[in-house]
C-alpha cells in the first residue's frame, strides 16, 4: 500500500531528507556537497523558510 501524501500547510515547516538511490552516495565529492548546501541555503533565504545552517 502506498504512503498517503503528507500534509502541506502554509507556514508549517517540513523536514527534508536527502538520500541516494540504492544507498549510493548523493554527492561525488565534497565540491558537489558544498554546491548543494549553498544552493539549498540560497533557496531557504529566497523563500523565507529559515536561516540556513553553516
Amino acid at each position: 500500500m502506498a504512503r498517503l501524501p503528507r500534509p502541506d500547510l502554509a507556514g508549517v515547516p517540513q523536514h527534508v531528507v536527502q538520500r541516494g538511490n540504492n544507498r549510493l552516495p548523493c554527492f561525488l565529492d565534497d565540491g558537489d556537497r558544498q554546491r548543494y548546501l549553498r544552493l539549498l541555503g540560497e533557496a531557504l533565504l529566497r523563500y523565507g523558510c529559515c536561516t540556513p545552517m553553516s
